[in-house]
């Protein structure tokens, strides 16, 4: 089957269109994106369960056929399921090491259950449990300073990180570094309670550089015109890391930073690589895709774009800018 493909573009807040694309069978028959990670989208087959993940939607990849690469059968721990599926993170794009097929991705399923895999190498997931009950705001990611996969565990206060060198036969343990926060935004207490009360994820972030955050983004707060003036989106940087401890300080200052927050993967970009994008913002896609402007403490929600299609399937994920 031939179609177009429209991407939107951040950066000129427009749509980036391929047309006459051959599209894989796998997404014709109604594949249902469950994440994406460095510019490469997960898919769930609707009838068998199966995953697969694809270069389809790779702005590196418009040109040329997709590269689909199926996954192993997911098995679910005991007290854990393995239907839905939270995020996706992967350690690098494949083609982008000295072994091809020396990738790892990794799975948060919503609930305790993290699952591991080299996917051109392994036969089946390496499955492990989260060491704290409650993880669904919480999303997976990989650090390349650290060769980790790491995750904010309930409330933010503690990082888990689980080593890129598992053995399939060996159970991961993750380490743990607890986070200390200092100052924090002058809030009134009763905000903090609203603030707790309200739905929010938590992203761990690198830099090109290396720095890193740990964002929390609050996503129905604006829905209250009361707190129009609060921040609904809140960075700390890693100042300091010595003995478990890493020290996180309150930041409205990520310099040319813009970091990309949705059910893909976070990542972050100099906005000065792509001429469009706001530095010290975030840009998340959720019912609504926009941009969170840290000094100003708004959110600017795009325009459903003039030239777009009436009707057009709509994944809640970023990729990659074309111009990174």
């Amino acid at each position: 089957m031939v179609g177009d493909v429209h991407l939107f573009d951040a950066a000129t807040e427009g749509l980036v269109t391929v047309a006459d694309k051959t599209i894989p069978v796998e997404l014709v028959n109604g594949g249902i994106v469950v994440g994406a990670s460095h510019g490469w989208l997960f898919f769930k087959d609707r009838h068998d369960h199966s995953v697969s993940m694809t270069d389809f939607y790779n702005s590196l990849a418009l040109k040329k056929n997709a590269t689909m690469v199926p996954m192993p059968t997911f098995t679910a721990l005991h007290h854990c399921q393995t239907e839905v599926v939270w995020n996706v993170a992967m350690s690098t794009s494949p083609g982008q090491q000295e072994d091809e097929d020396d990738w790892v991705v990794g799975i948060k399923f919503l609930g305790n259950q993290l699952s591991f895999c080299r996917p051109r190498r392994d036969l089946r997931w390496t499955n492990v449990s989260a060491p704290f009950k409650i993880f669904n705001n919480s999303n997976l990611m990989f650090s390349k300073r650290d060769k980790t996969f790491k995750l904010p565990a309930p409330v933010g206060n503690y990082l888990c990180s689980w080593d890129i060198q598992f053995h399939k036969d060996e159970y991961p343990a993750p380490k743990l570094h607890k986070l200390l926060f200092h100052n924090l935004p002058q809030l009134p207490l009763s905000m903090w309670e609203l603030l707790d009360s309200c739905p929010r994820e938590d992203h761990w972030v690198e830099s090109p550089s290396g720095e890193s955050f740990l964002v929390k983004w609050y996503s129905r707060v604006s829905l209250s015109p009361s707190l129009s003036t609060l921040p609904i989106v809140m960075v700390f940087r890693e100042e300091d890391r010595k003995d478990g401890i890493i020290k996180m300080c309150y930041t409205e200052d990520i310099g040319d930073i813009c970091v990309f927050l949705s059910k893909s993967e976070a990542f972050c970009v100099p906005a000065s690589s792509c001429p469009g994008l706001k530095p010290n913002s975030i840009y998340v896609a959720d019912r609504v895709f926009s941009v969170y402007d840290l000094t100003t403490k708004t959110f600017n929600h795009f325009k459903y774009p003039i030239d777009a299609p009436e009707k057009i399937s709509r994944v809640p994920c970023w990729l990659p800018p074309v111009s990174v």
